[in-house]
């Protein structure tokens, strides 16, 4: 686990990220919602720094890599054609979530192999639906978890966090623009805030 949101597993020299949502802020813009522009050039930037920090020689987005239809526009895909030429070096895999299935499949020559959940590697089962996998640790996203922190006085913060659970571990949500599910973890769970 890591403050760039992302896990890393120097067995495999994997690198996991959930939930990037590559194209949410357009998709809402396209809907007349007026929201900041810049944010997939920003969550591309945030993950090379993760890759630079981990030299990884595999990447796996387990789930929502496209949150639309709408992320299929020629900026968009610019922006990702090129940050993925910059790594062109890194085998990537996309676990299919919710999202990329209504998005579509990334374009070919961005060489993303897409897979179904559950993926095996290793003693791990690479998902974006949290779920229980026989004889595996599961890593996957789709709940965006957060958790709140209370301080003194009323002060709060709200921190997206990895969520631990027995046999599985929920990452937080990788996009910026991606919104959270608040999580109170019961017995035998762990939360570990991002700050």
């Amino acid at each position: 686990m890591s403050c760039h949101k992302v896990v890393f597993d120097p067995v495999h020299r994997a690198l996991f990220v959930a939930d990037v949502h590559l194209g949410k802020a357009a998709t809402f813009r396209s809907l007349g919602v007026p929201v900041p522009a810049g944010t997939t050039q920003e969550n591309l930037d945030r993950l090379s720094v993760a890759i630079a920090a981990f030299q990884p020689g595999s990447l796996y987005f387990l789930g929502d890599l496209l949150h639309a239809k709408a992320a299929h526009n020629p900026d968009l895909l610019s922006k990702l054609h090129a940050w993925r030429m910059q790594h062109a070096d890194i085998a990537m895999t996309l676990i299919k979530g919710n999202h990329d299935s209504k998005a579509g499949d990334p374009p070919e020559n961005l060489n993303i192999s897409i897979v179904a959940e559950p993926f095996r590697l290793g003693g791990f089962a690479l998902c974006h639906h949290p779920q229980n996998v026989p004889a595996a640790f599961a890593l996957a996203g789709h709940e965006h978890p957060v958790v709140v922190l209370n301080g003194k006085g009323r002060s709060r913060a709200r921190l997206p966090c990895f969520y631990l659970k027995p046999n599985q571990l929920i990452l937080p949500s990788f996009g910026e623009f991606t919104g959270g599910y608040e999580v109170i973890p019961k017995t035998g769970e762990v939360v570990f805030p991002v700050v």
